[in-house]
């Protein structure tokens, strides 16, 4: 992420200005952060994703949002753009530009924005009441990380997903193999 802005602007003025911005840009502690674009293995991973809980959430009152569509974790911010996010809420059912309750939120790592998406991202999004699933998948290696909460406040527990294993999306009911979502993605340089 890069700071764009060198003015601090209030959460309504951030909104505001960037329906008419032509890049994305991020909302954190009143700074706004340019939004790079993502590599091939970035792009095929969210399609594949994308292409199963569509077609799993199809006839429920779940939706599947990508990288467009913003998530707002407090009335004050921050606002981040997931990579694809799923929310049954019929709270976002409504037009518009952000989602408020989402249920899973998913990550796709690369190089420039893992440290972000693990730390400080990943605390803010911990504030979402109804987030009951954070998933970060590798670009440089076929490996998926799920956070999930517990029903114990404030805890979350930590499952590992490997080439061979089903990811199991329990906010979602669904199992998905991790080839599938690896399937036609080169990995990025650097990979083990």
């Amino acid at each position: 992420m890069i700071a764009s802005l060198q003015q601090p602007l209030t959460i309504e003025e951030y909104l505001e200005w960037e329906k008419a911005q032509e890049l994305r840009h991020e909302y954190l502690d009143g700074e706004i952060y340019a939004m790079t674009g993502g590599s091939k293995a970035h792009n095929a991973i969210a399609i594949n994703l994308a292409r199963e809980l569509s077609t799993h959430l199809r006839t429920s009152s779940c939706n599947v949002f990508v990288s467009d569509v913003k998530v707002q974790s407090a009335a004050q911010g921050p606002v981040f753009y997931p990579d694809l996010l799923v929310t049954c809420d019929e709270r976002d059912n409504q037009a518009g530009y952000v989602v408020e309750h989402p249920c899973l939120i998913v990550e796709i790592l690369s190089p420039s924005t893992e440290r972000f998406d693990r730390g400080a991202k990943f605390r803010q999004y911990r504030s979402l009441a109804a987030l009951q699933e954070y998933v970060l998948i590798g670009t440089q290696e076929m490996s998926v990380e799920c956070f999930r909460r517990s029903a114990e406040v404030g805890v979350w527990s930590f499952q590992p997903y490997s080439p061979g294993d089903a990811v199991r999306f329990e906010s979602i009911g669904l199992e998905l193999p991790v080839d599938i979502l690896y399937e036609k993605v080169l990995l990025e340089p650097g990979s083990n």
